[in-house]
């Protein structure tokens, strides 16, 4: 991406909402040093994510990523402060033809187990992500990768099925980019995580010393880390996990946790703005809040009795257009969070709005009248019943709200008849893939800022959604527009993806936010950068 176009992002979305919140207190905890050097108290940080595995090949969620991208080693990485990618464990990295892109590893590379870390360990690793393909795993983002050639133990020589990809070097630092040990990891199978942990399969910054899921993640320096990020410089991290974002605000009001990191709601971002010798840092980010309609189990859908692709899009289109994003902004999120009304969210190549003219009043508001015209026209007969489902849980308690009022606004004019319910994460990410939600809640964060993470993980075939959406023309345009290197072309086919994509509604575009911290004085290395992860390596007390 041009340097013109990062700035444009990260100027544009860095004032634009809360993504993630940290919060570092003074509080006290052990000592140690390891043997890479690093030193300082023991940090404590409180979480509401939730992970859902330990193995890269088992989950796609910021709550397991932010475990990763500190435990595992990458190919690529990202430099701190930097959305561009260098040599992670690699020591070289470049297309050596159009449709192979050759890594050199770096010398004498092990696991924390003491495993020698090789080119077989790769190819182990991208291999066992298509193999396995789990519904809530990032395999999706692989969608070019033909095959993996390793002439010895320090060369992989990826294989593409498309030329110049613009997006390869990305996905490698991406959450499918985690290298495993293919002496502790099945080939075919996710591995238990405490399996995982008593295996100690990790070359990242830290290794995880104890693991009580739901509850703590105990890390501790590793030494023998030759990776981008350098030597951690605090030995001991515990990360605590809290039921609620309530409970978090509690332990950080009351100092039982060093860093709070997510979510944390608009009200408490707003009153630790005003709290004596706490600093709020705004950061870039690209999160995004949309609605996932299923093709198969929604009103009319190929799976349901009375199926009509015709009174589907309807309802869907029926749904766009009763929608008040900017009620819901300002209402529930305080304005930390703004209106979506593309696919690609604003400050990226070819972002365009494509939503705001096609719905609701064409401007951005609710339109009552045209989606009842709309269903008419179709013969779908109102109220319709609409199942819908969020998770509290995993987006925050504003979510509660939030959805509340995305009912009340489908129901005020007899359009529709919601039928909402929440349903814990752990549960949510089996049932989603069962095709038990006709439609639902999702967010996502970015794994590398660049548009195409905001189309092929969600629209190309076999994407994660599994709401069992296709359309030819979509996928030939996002595949066209990842091998484009002119920026006014590729921007061109972005937006006719796009306006597609606003005429079909396998998703229904609705916030975009950012990134916000919150540090007391006298603690160092918050970091909210472009790479949109959360490195634990530079937190001090």
């Amino acid at each position: 991406m041009e340097e013109e176009l990062k700035k444009r992002l990260f100027t544009s979305v860095a004032l634009a909402g809360t993504a993630a919140l940290l919060l570092s207190s003074c509080s006290t905890g052990d000592s140690g040093d390891s043997g890479g050097g690093a030193t300082g108290d023991a940090i404590t940080i409180g979480t509401t994510e939730v992970v859902t595995s330990l193995d890269p090949a088992g989950a796609y969620d910021n709550g397991s990523f932010a475990v990763m991208t500190n435990v595992y080693p990458f190919l690529l990485n990202n430099p701190v402060g930097e959305s561009t990618v260098e040599g992670d464990i690699a020591e070289s990295a470049e297309f050596t033809a159009p449709t192979e892109y050759t890594v050199t590893l770096k010398p004498g590379l092990t696991f924390a187990n003491g495993n020698e870390l090789t080119s077989s360990d790769v190819k182990f690793t991208f291999d066992r992500q298509v193999a396995i393909a789990d519904p809530n795993g990032p395999s999706s983002l692989l969608a070019n990768l033909e095959s993996i050639e390793t002439p010895d133990d320090t060369t992989i020589v990826f294989k593409l099925k498309s030329e110049n990809d613009q997006t390869f070097p990305q996905v490698l630092s991406s959450p499918v980019g985690p290298i495993v040990d293919e002496d502790v990891f099945p080939a075919d199978a996710i591995l238990d995580d405490k399996e995982l942990v008593a295996a100690n399969p990790f070359a990242g910054p830290y290794a995880v010393t104890n693991y009580d899921k739901g509850n703590l993640i105990a890390y501790k320096a590793f030494e023998g880390y030759q990776g981008l990020w350098g030597a951690p410089k605090t030995d001991s991290i515990n990360m605590k996990y809290f039921a609620n974002e309530s409970n978090l605000s509690q332990a950080i009001e009351t100092k039982a946790v060093d860093v709070a990191f997510r979510n944390i709601s608009a009200t408490d971002v707003e009153k630790f703005e005003g709290t004596d010798g706490l600093n709020v840092i705004k950061g870039p980010g690209g999160e995004i809040r949309y609605i996932v309609f299923n093709f198969n189990t929604m009103p009319f859908g190929t799976g349901v009795e009375g199926a009509d692709p015709a009174k589907a899009l309807a309802v869907r289109q029926a749904v766009a257009d009763s929608l008040d994003r900017q009620k819901i902004s300002t209402g529930v999120f305080k304005d930390t969070y703004t209106p979506l009304y593309s696919y690609i969210p604003e400050g990226l190549l070819g972002a365009n709005e494509s939503l705001k003219g096609l719905y609701g009043d064409g401007e951005g508001g609710p339109d009552a009248e045209r989606a009842a015209k709309r269903l008419a026209d179709a013969g779908v007969e109102t109220p319709v019943n609409l199942s819908l489902q969020y998770a509290g849980e995993r987006y925050g308690a504003a979510s509660a709200e939030e959805y509340a009022q995305i009912k009340a606004q489908l129901e005020a004019d007899g359009l529709f008849t919601v039928d909402l319910q929440s349903t814990e994460w752990g549960q949510y990410t089996e049932d989603r893939v069962k095709d038990l939600y006709p439609a639902h809640q999702l967010g996502w964060f970015p794994d590398y800022s660049d548009p195409d993470n905001y189309l092929t993980p969600f629209f190309s075939p076999d994407n994660f959604l599994v709401n069992h959406f296709e359309n030819a023309e979509v996928t030939k345009l996002i595949d066209q527009q990842r091998v484009t290197g002119d920026e006014t072309e590729r921007a061109a086919l972005l937006e006719q993806a796009q306006d597609l994509l606003a005429e079909n509604l396998s998703t229904l575009p609705m916030q975009q936010g950012a990134q916000v911290a919150v540090a007391v004085d006298g603690v160092d290395g918050v970091t909210l950068d472009a790479s949109f992860k959360f490195r634990f390596g530079s937190l001090t007390k």
